[in-house]
């Protein structure tokens, strides 16, 4: 049965006079403890990783898109093949986000370009001219083109519930409006107020029809997404208009200034009810993660890892460093020396080289194993820091050592 019972969230462990906490999610499909880094299958596959090797990094859930999905290879095979999970042969918990991004960033925003730093970003570098847009939004919705074959769709957020629904993914996200930085003042309230906060009420409802509707399936939860740019007031508002509501938890979204981002997730997590988990979309720079976490935020997402490690990029707890560097051509060590990762047990730097030179796949391969697991472990050292009370030690430490070479 679909009962509500089979989603919860329970906090373990907070940090005094902070909004810091560990916690444990429970879904349908397992639990993940908090504060955890989600792993981004956009199209229900870790681009490069098998879901073993993406297991292997200790990562606890994966995050699926909504929109590709939806463009291919569809929903409808997907909910025929069991469920996202079974699709793909994962079996923990996943999310989907709703599609919005996507969708969203073909229209206002410019390619995906959503400044998290303003300085030197102009209106222009992430506001497309009307004609180089290739999605249109209005009060009820968002039509758009395909990226595939330029085929037009309609996305409502009673079609994203549906898409969600069929993929059947444990937690999926309200559609909301994504607006930029660039945007201003009075087009963020406009879009909060008559787009994203009634779509969020839309998707939500539409979710409740379909779980009475298919009541032998498993519970889907539904996360309602805050906008409001950097503005306090916008942040605070729709974070005590979502806390009003039945969502199940809640995702930070929108276009955050990356020096802000501490206060912005403060302001909207010292409203929301501290018995639902609350998710930030897309990040993944280790100081934005600790200043996340630090202002509550359980769980985030991005697809950094994978992406950087494809273009020869791989974390050590001195920065990231690229493997094409000469210096590595006769480096016969791991990426990095203690690292437990599959990657780092049985290849070295010189092979890793090799590959990239070779133009061979297995280099993307070995250095999204890499990437992932040190990104995930850092996160699962941030819980254990939370529990044994070391958290500020342990992120000052890391951070000091991390970005050493970062100019003042």
């Amino acid at each position: 049965m679909s009962t509500k019972k089979s989603f919860s969230f329970s906090v373990c462990k907070r940090l005094p006079n902070a909004l810091a906490r560990s916690g444990t999610i429970h879904t349908p499909h397992g639990n993940i403890q908090t504060p955890a880094f989600i792993v981004v299958g956009t199209k229900a596959s870790v681009k490069s990783m098998t879901p073993e090797a993406v297991a292997g990094t200790g990562a606890q859930a994966l995050l699926a898109n909504a929109y590709h999905l939806y463009l291919q290879p569809g929903p409808e095979l997907i909910q025929k093949a069991g469920g996202l999970g079974k699709f793909m042969n994962w079996p923990g918990p996943t999310f989907t986000d709703s599609g919005g991004f996507q969708v969203l960033s073909l229209g206002s925003g410019f390619k995906k370009t959503l400044s998290m730093d303003v300085e030197g970003v102009s209106a222009d570098d992430v506001i497309a001219p009307r004609k180089e847009r290739q999605a249109w939004v209005d009060d009820d919705g968002v039509d758009f083109k395909s990226y595939l074959d330029g085929s037009m769709h309609r996305f409502t957020p009673e079609h994203s519930m549906q898409i969600q629904h069929g993929i059947g993914a444990d937690i999926c996200f309200a559609f909301d409006e994504l607006t930029s930085l660039m945007d201003t003042r009075e087009y963020q309230e406009v879009s909060m107020r008559t787009r994203t906060q009634p779509w969020a009420e839309r998707s939500l409802h539409e979710m409740q029809r379909l779980r009475a509707l298919h009541p032998e399936r498993p519970y889907q939860a539904v996360f309602g997404v805050l906008q409001g740019a950097n503005y306090e007031d916008l942040r605070r508002e729709t974070a005590q208009w979502m806390a009003e509501r039945e969502f199940d938890g809640y995702g930070i979204g929108g276009a955050i200034e990356k020096q802000r981002l501490g206060e912005i997730v403060q302001w909207c997590n010292e409203i929301l009810p501290e018995d639902r988990p609350k998710h930030m979309l897309g990040i993944s720079e280790p100081d934005d993660m600790f200043a996340a976490v630090e202002h509550g935020v359980d769980t985030f997402d991005c697809v950094s890892p994978t992406r950087v490690g494809r273009n020869g990029a791989f974390y050590t707890y001195e920065g990231r460093k690229n493997i094409r560097g000469l210096k590595y051509k006769e480096d016969f060590t791991p990426l990095l020396e203690d690292c437990d990762c599959y990657t780092c047990q049985h290849y070295t730097k010189a092979y890793i080289q090799h590959l990239f030179r070779a133009k061979e796949l297995l280099a993307n391969t070995l250095m999204s194993i890499h990437n992932e697991r040190f990104i995930v472990g850092l996160v699962d050292n941030m819980r254990h820091s939370i529990e044994d009370g070391t958290f500020y030690s342990f992120r000052d430490a890391w951070l000091a050592r991390y970005y050493h070479n970062r100019s003042s």
